[in-house]
């Protein structure tokens, strides 16, 4: 019995585990939004969380504990200058998880693992298509 066993192992030792929480946080970090499975997201939703409460700290310290963690200069650059100052006046919860539905090839639940004030990048395609319905009733 797993009684009072906190956390997945997920299928992975202890090193492969720790790897993996730390890519998926360092991607999650520098893109703002990830794919991947639902039970992955909620394993490294509380290690993201503590990253951001890092970079909200800001003080050198916090910086070292967050580098040891992401192992990525540039990530820890990008979470101190640019995601931590958002959420400066947010208490926590800074990211949500949105279902997706199963995955075509093995069925897992698929999800977007995001920061809560991620906006997508509208793609080329789509900035014409929205000048197109914007002039469209403007001629009629």
């Amino acid at each position: 019995m797993r009684h009072q066993k906190a956390g997945k192992k997920l299928g992975r030792d202890s090193a492969h585990r720790k790897a993996l929480y730390s890519n998926l946080a360092g991607a999650l970090i520098e893109h703002g939004r990830i794919r991947t499975t639902e039970a992955k997201a909620k394993a490294v939703k509380p290690f993201a969380e503590k990253m951001i409460t890092l970079g909200k700290r800001g003080d050198l310290h916090a910086r070292r504990q967050a580098l040891a963690a992401l192992r990525s200069n540039d990530v820890v650059h990008h979470l101190f200058a640019d995601v931590a100052p958002r959420f400066a006046d947010r208490p926590g919860g800074y990211t949500r998880i949105v279902r997706l539905g199963p995955r075509q090839g093995d069925a897992a639940d698929m999800v977007y693992l995001e920061l809560v004030d991620y906006e997508p990048v509208p793609t080329p395609l789509a900035a014409q298509r929205a000048r197109r319905e914007e002039t469209a009733p403007a001629e009629a």
